[in-house]
């Protein structure tokens, strides 16, 4: 039976209790406090979980390893990285970053080719990767309503035999505790304790996915604090002469921070005049960074763009990872001044070719690509000089066989889906003399599961487009 078969009232019951369960399970959004009121309302999610192949999940997994591998050499690779960037313009985090010294999630489409499903690349985030507890918590709302029976009338019960559990909220706790571990005591004189400082935005609608690490880390007895971006990141630490970065708080006194974990940061919109000063002081600290500021630019569209170039991927890789990854990129193209951008012009320029296309600024947070029809009509209000700061990337062709039910504060599509399944890559590193670096440790196995309705472009689940959802493996 599918989703669209089942008798409304079956469905409307499926609904209410679905709900209920967000309520009691603080699967919410956070609504801004317009009124001095703190209001929430369930963030959007499925009712039943979606099918995915099981041999593309396993392998995603094990792409994400050699993800690591490559988004740590490309870190490491500054000479590389600097050169990548240089054309950005306007846009004052590259500016603060190549003017002076101081985890990723791989989210993967399952496309269709020739009758043949196969994994391609989204993109690639290593700054501010979000949604970690909430997907956690729809994999086992899933599995719930599973347990007790309330998909055995609307779908056969054999179709979801195969749950992958997912560690996200566990794994995250647990790397942070890892990095904070790591770092060891305190560097400073007089400073007897240390502490993860998590950077946040003010009003931040979020909190159900933020304040759960937060309070896991104080059940693990890893003091933790929540500092906004800016202003009062200036205003509560200073850095020692060793380079530590120490942190008054006002009830708890002094710490060393020992792991800098960024929930905020991400926005060009952020980087005033407090927002650079905030993080050069960060990044110059000796505290672990989650992640610093050559792992957040590498995460750059640019640098996606870039590593699907012929030859580079093996910068980086050996030949073997190198073909293994390149297999999940679509074609993406330039479109700078350099020869390889004259296609990408072509094609996001002509009505026809860029109906089959996805421009992506390099902008973190959804909601900012231009789709098909709409891409030369918007490129042509940009001016040519920043041209550069776009990627031109080939819209990958989801399997249209897919049908469920979405609920969000949108209303409810009963219909046609298409999923995106994000691996999180967790790995802390340093420097090696022999090796060049050492992974000390790897964290596998949590991911998200997304699944929007066919027709809509964006899957941001934050603004009501997209929604939560977990896998059933097929």
């Amino acid at each position: 039976m599918a989703a669209t078969d089942i008798p409304e009232e079956d469905l409307q019951h499926l609904i209410n209790d679905v709900l209920d369960w967000q309520y009691i399970h603080d699967s919410l959004l956070k609504i801004p406090p317009d009124t001095g009121h703190i209001l929430a309302r369930p963030i959007g999610v499925a009712l039943f979980p979606s099918p995915f192949p099981q041999h593309l999940f396993e392998a995603a997994m094990s792409l994400q390893l050699i993800h690591n591998k490559l988004y740590i050499a490309v870190t490491r690779d500054e000479p590389w990285l600097h050169q990548t960037l240089r054309k950005y313009s306007g846009q004052t985090l590259w500016e603060t970053a190549m003017n002076n010294d101081f985890a990723q999630l791989d989210q993967f489409g399952s496309s269709c080719e020739r009758g043949q499903k196969q994994l391609k690349q989204v993109e690639l985030n290593t700054f501010s990767v979000a949604g970690g507890v909430h997907s956690a918590r729809i994999s086992q709302m899933h599995e719930y309503f599973n347990k007790i029976g309330s998909y055995e009338t609307l779908r056969p019960p054999h179709s979801y035999a195969v749950f992958p559990p997912n560690p996200a909220s566990d794994c995250f706790v647990h790397a942070l505790r890892g990095a904070h571990t790591r770092y060891g005591p305190p560097k400073s004189l007089n400073v007897k304790r240390t502490a993860i400082l998590m950077i946040v935005q003010p009003n931040n609608v979020n909190i159900c996915d933020e304040r759960p690490i937060e309070e896991m880390l104080w059940q693990h007895d890893t003091p933790t604090f929540r500092i906004e971006f800016g202003e009062p990141v200036l205003d509560t630490t200073i850095l020692a002469p060793s380079n530590a970065l120490l942190l008054y708080h006002p009830t708890r006194g002094l710490f060393e921070i020992s792991v800098v974990y960024y929930r905020a940061g991400y926005d060009e919109t952020e980087y005033g005049a407090a927002g650079i000063a905030a993080r050069i002081r960060l990044e110059q600290s000796r505290a672990v960074k989650c992640p610093s500021i050559l792992t957040h630019l590498a995460g750059s569209k640019k640098v996606q763009q870039e590593l699907a170039m012929p030859g580079v991927l093996e910068r980086f890789l050996s030949p073997e990872e190198s073909v293994k990854i390149r297999e999940t990129f679509m074609p993406m193209y330039p479109l700078d001044d350099s020869d390889a951008a004259a296609t990408g012009r072509e094609l996001a320029l002509n009505s026809v070719t860029a109906e089959n296309h996805v421009l992506k600024p390099s902008k973190d947070g959804g909601g900012h690509n231009i789709y098909g029809s709409a891409i030369p009509g918007y490129l042509q209000s940009v001016p040519q000089e920043l041209w550069p700061n776009y990627i031109l990337m080939e819209k990958i062709r989801q399997p249209s066989d897919i049908h469920n039910s979405l609920i969000s504060f949108r209303g409810v599509h009963t219909g046609p889906v298409v999923s995106e399944l994000g691996i999180f890559g967790i790995c802390m590193w340093e420097e090696d003399e022999v090796d060049g670096f050492k992974v000390e440790e790897q964290w596998k196995g949590a991911f998200s599961f997304k699944s929007k309705a066919s027709h809509v472009d964006e899957m941001s689940v934050v603004k009501g487009y997209g929604s939560f959802d977990s896998p059933w493996l097929v």
